[in-house]
């Protein structure tokens, strides 16, 4: 008996069952709170165990009279069990109870006071075991110096790391740019911090490195949201005014939602520079709102504007380098002038506006279609604006036709196809635009304007009449839609619209 009451005596104490509830306790809650930590807490909970064990093993030593292993485990495994409770009280401080007051400290803080914990606690620990403090500080002091001394890069990279991070220099998330990588910041450890590049590359940047030399934060702005400007350049014949290609360029990009595009600040494009070599160079400016997809955003942002300026008539300018030495002859160009128009004839042909016409008037219309391509996205034509008095022919790709509702919801009337026309009230009485319409992929079309037809209508008025029998069943195939007619509903509001639409016409073309 007198021998467990000395194992006892050493091993259990009056602050052993307090120490081991409060660690089981905080175990408990960071098992519960902190998933992602649950293996480092599991080891930290078995090493605490474990060192009780040490000193139960002390215990068992001191009534063997084994007097000096005793105290040696002993101190050893109180020493252990007071780092795991301090690990254990570290991670409930710095990554619970201080997120919960909306304190969120760098990782490298939680670190520095653990070890100075861990430091102050073996101390302790030393000066209750009879050392003298001072001369282990004295000699201590010495050794540091030493290692310092030899390690003048490592602490460099070191105290680097606790610079970023105390003054959130940089964080993680953050995009930065050193010299010619960019990439996202992954970590930020005490020798060096990690950044993933777009191209699935982690560079390693040491730490006294950033500290050193500028680098840039990409997209941070106080109390903005995070985004970054992109630039996408372009050259124009200088024999085009300025104002109409920065308003045409403009209005296409602001008018498409293309994604990853800031919508505030709104995009913008400016005039760079005139070069001698006969082009202005322009700069579409817009925002980035995710900083992963940069390349795929400028080539979304580069087709708009292709379009956009193909749809206007404007050619981009290329710098000319190679010299021409042979001249297509004239027959050569008008065959491939005729094999055109004979294309364009066969797409007014399967537009059933223009059925009745001869050969010679869609030859004439054939002649005055403009090419308009539209990226996807591009909104051809919005519900309730003037009309511009165009009609679309679709060659390729898909448009959806859609109302708008007064508090911003969509009505899908129709997706339009190869063959598909579109604008034909507009074009024939300049109606306003009475739904919108989308490019829902890449399409092409031809555009006729109301000039074009006009010259056919002024040489054959009949035409009108023809002409106004397809667009009043347009717009009641469109009504019907809306206002669900029957079959007899419909036939009626024909009859009704047509004398009306009929004279919209004459009255337009001045007739």
């Amino acid at each position: 008996m007198p021998f467990w009451n000395t194992v006892m005596q050493i091993f259990w104490r009056e602050e052993s069952l307090p120490v081991l509830l409060m660690a089981l306790g905080i175990a408990f809650l960071l098992f519960h709170f902190l998933k992602e930590e649950r293996k480092s807490v599991l080891n930290t909970l078995i090493f605490f165990l474990v060192c009780l064990v040490l000193q139960f093993i002390s215990g068992l030593l001191h009534a063997l009279q084994f007097i000096s292993a005793a105290a040696i485990l002993h101190e050893a495994g109180l020493i252990g069990a007071g780092i795991a409770v301090i690990r254990l009280l570290g991670l409930l401080v710095f990554r619970i109870i201080l997120p919960l007051m909306r304190i969120t400290p760098p990782r490298i803080a939680e670190d520095i006071f653990v070890i100075i914990a861990y430091v102050a606690w073996g101390l302790v620990r030393l000066r209750y075991a009879g050392l003298d403090l001072g001369s282990i500080v004295a000699t201590s002091a010495m050794i540091t110096a030493v290692v310092a001394f030899s390690m003048q890069d490592t602490l460099g990279n070191i105290l680097g790391g606790l610079a970023l991070q105390l003054d959130n220099s940089i964080e993680i998330g953050d995009w930065i740019k050193v010299d010619d990588i960019s990439g996202r910041v992954v970590d930020i450890r005490w020798r060096s911090t990690l950044v993933e590049t777009r191209n699935w590359e982690t560079v390693v940047f040491p730490n006294s490195q950033l500290m050193k030399n500028k680098f840039l934060v990409l997209g941070r702005r106080i109390d903005q949201p995070v985004q970054w400007r992109r630039w996408v350049w372009f050259n124009v014949a200088l024999d085009v005014s300025p104002t109409r290609v920065i308003s045409v360029v403009e209005e296409a990009i602001r008018q498409t939602d293309i994604a990853d595009v800031a919508k505030n600040p709104l995009p913008n494009c400016v005039l760079m520079d005139m070069d001698n070599k006969g082009y202005a160079r322009y700069a579409m400016r817009y925002w980035l709102t995710d900083l992963t997809p940069d390349d795929p955003t400028d080539a979304a942002i580069r087709w708009h504007i292709m379009t956009a300026l193909q749809r206007a008539g404007i050619k981009l300018a290329m710098e000319e380098r190679s010299i021409h030495l042979t001249k297509e002859n004239e027959k050569h160009e008008d065959m491939v002038r005729n094999r055109e128009v004979l294309l364009r004839m066969k797409t007014l042909r399967r537009v059933e506006l223009f059925s009745q016409m001869t050969d010679d008037e869609l030859r004439k219309l054939a002649e005055r279609l403009r090419y308009a391509p539209f990226a996807k996205g591009n909104l051809i034509a919005r519900q309730g604006t003037p009309a511009q008095h165009w009609l679309f022919i679709i060659i390729s790709g898909e448009a959806e036709v859609y109302l708008e509702g007064v508090g911003g919801e969509k009505r899908i009337l129709n997706v339009l196809s190869k063959g598909a026309f579109f604008g034909e009230m507009s074009l024939m009485t300049g109606s306003p635009r009475v739904a919108s319409v989308i490019a829902k992929t890449d399409v092409e079309c031809y555009r006729l304007d109301k000039e074009a037809f006009e010259e056919i209508l002024l040489a054959r008025p009949a035409i009108a009449e023809e002409v106004s029998q397809v667009l009043v069943a347009r717009r009641v195939q469109l009504d019907s839609a809306l206002q669900n007619l029957d079959e007899e509903a419909k036939h009626k509001e024909i009859h009704h619209q047509r004398s009306e639409v009929l004279a919209t016409i004459k009255r337009f073309f001045g007739l």
